[in-house]
């Protein structure tokens, strides 16, 4: 079963830091944007691209879906533990447990679902933007919306499973590492914090 969580675990790793990339495009097409409209007005109209916005609205859609199985398999949700964080290792495992069971798996089935209703019939009649005079294609990007709730349904899956683990041996399995902030690697590493005298 370990070996099942971590491999789950590392497809939605990978899945967020190759989405991970739509930040640049997001950066460059907004960059470009400014650029275009206020450097370069005296020369033409000072009037958007056709394509900036949906450009925009996309690259931003795309990296807020597909980085929610990242984050839960990084552990990195915001989460209100004010109590939660002074329970015993098993007490935490029940409740998180019973929390995916009654909240997280209906609202991630019901994403997967009507989210496919929506791609499907995006697809069906080649849905493109309204937002724009550019009419890009917007059936692609809705695909994105089952798929990131079936990766959802997958990470919490291997959360289930590393529930169930830590209800039975109350310890919590290592999460595999990624890029962590600075203040969680200090916390972890105190020595490394160097104070000027």
């Amino acid at each position: 079963m370990t070996k099942l969580v971590y491999a789950i675990e590392s497809l939605s790793i990978w899945v967020g830091r190759a989405f991970g990339w739509c930040i640049l495009i997001l950066t460059l097409s907004v960059t470009y944007e400014v650029i275009m409209r206020y450097e370069f007005w005296g020369l033409k109209d000072p009037a958007p691209t056709l394509w900036a916005f949906d450009m925009m609205v996309q690259m931003y859609g795309a990296l807020f879906l597909m980085a929610g199985p990242y984050a839960l398999a990084q552990d990195g949700h915001v989460r209100g533990d004010v109590l939660y964080r002074l329970f015993p290792t098993r007490m935490q495992a029940s409740l998180d447990f019973l929390l995916y069971l009654l909240f997280f798996f209906p609202g991630m089935l019901a994403l997967f679902w009507y989210g496919w209703e929506i791609a499907s019939d995006s697809w069906r009649y080649k849905e493109v933007s309204w937002n724009s005079p550019a009419r890009i294609q917007i059936y692609f990007f809705k695909t994105l919306i089952p798929l990131a709730g079936f990766l959802l349904i997958l990470q919490g899956f291997a959360e289930l499973i590393r529930c169930w683990k830590a209800m039975r041996t109350g310890v919590w399995m290592a999460r595999l590492d990624d890029v962590r902030e600075t203040e969680d690697a200090l916390i972890a590493d105190p020595t490394q914090l160097k104070t000027e005298q």
